[in-house]
């Protein structure tokens, strides 16, 4: 019998989860939004279980035998392949929102040369956004990888949204399944390729705040967002 996880909303066994990161794994490698080793995956197969991409392995690279599994504390449990070395955040994003299934984290270009520079991306530019995103993509303190000081500045981000800016490294997005964290990866860079533009072109400008109240509570309606979740 294969094994069966709950992931968002559909059942997938374990082997069509392995297919799904392989997949998005490639996919980020093909958007040109990792390269060399950058960016990993995971994806909660039970409450002490996790799936995940390996170390030293390009993304373009992935392949079913070469995910492994890890335990709560980030020790593998199988797989030849070693974890990778940021698997703190992803543990940390998980104990703290019991709701999330799948961690990713990548390098966009535009968006990661905003966490670079220090600029935040303004998800109020937009009617859509706000409601898939929420009124702020949070920017979190830059720290020393492996640090206390990398996990406990998620915090607050992580409480309040589900795509966020690691300072001087890149972007993370939290999701119910693969294809979520994946598209609100996508949108984070999309935005900031229009605000780069708009910035050029004289600087972005921000729609009512009264039409950014509708829309927040469009989005706790759908499910999305602090209220939503609750």
């Amino acid at each position: 019998m294969r094994e069966a996880v709950k992931i968002g909303q559909k059942q997938s066994t374990r082997r069509d989860l392995e297919h799904e990161v392989v997949d998005y794994s490639q996919r980020l490698h093909q958007r040109g939004w990792v390269a060399n080793h950058d960016g990993n995956i995971s994806v909660r197969l039970e409450e002490n279980r996790f799936l995940i991409t390996p170390t030293a392995v390009s993304k373009g690279d992935v392949e079913r035998s070469k995910l492994l599994v890890v335990d709560e504390r980030g020790q593998r449990v199988s797989g030849r392949y070693r974890p990778f070395s940021e698997m703190n955040l992803h543990l940390y994003a998980y104990r703290q929102r019991p709701d999330i299934r799948v961690v990713m984290h990548a390098h966009p270009p535009t968006a990661t040369g905003f966490a670079v520079a220090g600029v935040e991306i303004i998800s109020t530019m937009m009617a859509e956004p706000v409601v898939s995103l929420g009124d702020v993509i949070p920017t979190v303190p830059y720290a020393l990888p492996k640090t206390p000081e990398s996990t406990l500045n998620m915090a607050p981000a992580l409480a309040q949204s589900d795509a966020f800016l690691l300072q001087n490294h890149g972007v993370i997005t939290v999701g119910p399944d693969l294809e979520t964290a994946f598209l609100r990866m996508e949108l984070v860079e999309h935005l900031a390729k229009i605000q780069l533009v708009a910035q050029q072109l004289g600087g972005a400008s921000f729609i009512p705040y009264g039409d950014i109240e509708h829309l927040m509570g469009a989005r706790a309606k759908a499910g999305l967002g602090p209220q939503g979740r609750t």
